[in-house]
């Protein structure tokens, strides 16, 4: 893949060190304050903040399947405290220690067909795990690329960009408030990581990489992850699960956000009911489309999973949150997967 070049850089970069603010490396007083910093460059966490560079110790990770986010570029770090490390869990989010911080970069160029090129940031989304659990921190970009500033009422940006399939889109990107991430990362009455499970992150020895940096342990042989969602030389079923449960299953599981509408999708679920085959909605609002069926089996276009899916009206969109634009790419994808269902 295309980032794995990126990675490998980063890799590199890590492991140096480069001047500018920020150059002293990750600050455990600041990451585990009671409050948020008002700068990123405060945490340390890069050695150069203007131009990305990781500060020693805090390594790049990339998703097999990253959440769709108005087609916009992401970028992972992760820091553990020295000495520390996470515990490996072969289904859920691995047991991370307290210090650990997750950096999510969101990015936009000006034609997405080629995202390194002129590229900017627009914000960076900071998870900590404090003392007493998970803390979610959004910081905007300032307009020279030199600094992200704290938002906690989040911002609205406009963007123009040229989509993947070459579509002109002209975005009022979001960046969420606080309360809409604990709204994504809600774990029953605490929030919590989404990403860093074994099956999103077990490609290209990526999870080996951890362990030789010694922010993992017991990783065992073997581990295998989810398949790309849109190589079609994997099965389709895998690959549209793959992608339902990075997009939606964050919200739809038993301790997620939507766990009332019974409707629950990470990849491991196995009832058909739950997965929405058949199943009729909690509520029957706008939100169905007057459709009466969650997923109907050969009839996508029945189904109101898809319908939520492609819609971009605030109230019926799914997700709900990070998007003001449909994937074609990720409806082409259920679709089929729906019409490939035997009908019952």
């Amino acid at each position: 893949m295309k980032w794995q070049g990126f990675l490998a850089a980063l890799f590199l970069l890590a492991g140096c060190s480069a001047g500018g603010k920020g150059a002293r490396g990750p600050d455990l007083d600041v990451i585990l304050a009671a409050g948020p910093a008002p700068v990123l460059s405060d945490y340390g966490l890069f050695s150069d903040v203007a131009g990305a560079v990781p500060a020693q110790g805090v390594l790049p990770y990339e998703l097999i399947n990253p959440l769709f986010t108005d087609h916009a570029a992401k970028h992972r770090l992760v820091f553990v405290p020295k000495g520390a490390s996470a515990s490996f869990n072969a289904e859920d989010v691995f047991s991370f220690p307290v210090g650990t911080v997750l950096v999510k970069t969101f990015a936009f160029a000006p034609d997405m067909r080629v995202p390194d090129e002129g590229a900017y940031r627009v914000e960076t989304r900071l998870l900590i795990h404090k003392t007493e659990g998970w803390a979610a921190y959004p910081y905007v970009w300032n307009e020279d690329q030199t600094e992200a500033v704290y938002r906690p009422a989040g911002k609205r940006i406009d963007i123009e960009t040229v989509s993947p399939a070459a579509e002109t889109l002209q975005l009022r990107y979001a960046v969420p408030n606080q309360n809409q991430c604990k709204t994504c990362h809600q774990a029953g009455d605490a929030i919590e990581p989404i990403g860093p499970k074994a099956r999103h992150l077990a490609h290209e020895g990526q999870l080996t990489r951890w362990v030789e940096a010694g922010i993992l342990d017991g990783l065992p042989e073997g581990v295998a992850g989810e398949p790309y969602a849109f190589d079609v030389s994997q099965p389709l079923d895998a690959r549209a699960r793959a992608w339902l449960d990075i997009n939606c299953a964050h919200c739809h599981k038993a301790d997620g956000s939507a766990s009332n509408s019974g409707l629950w999708l990470p990849a491991t679920e196995q009832t058909g009911a739950r997965i929405g085959l058949l199943k009729h909605p909690v509520a029957a609002g706008r939100g169905s489309g007057g459709l009466k069926q969650v997923i109907v089996p050969g009839d996508p276009d029945a189904s109101i999973l898809l319908y939520r899916m492609a819609s971009t009206e605030p109230g019926v969109a799914m997700p709900e949150l990070g998007r003001s634009v449909s994937d074609p790419e990720s409806l082409a994808l259920i679709r089929e997967w729906i019409g490939a269902m035997e009908t019952p």
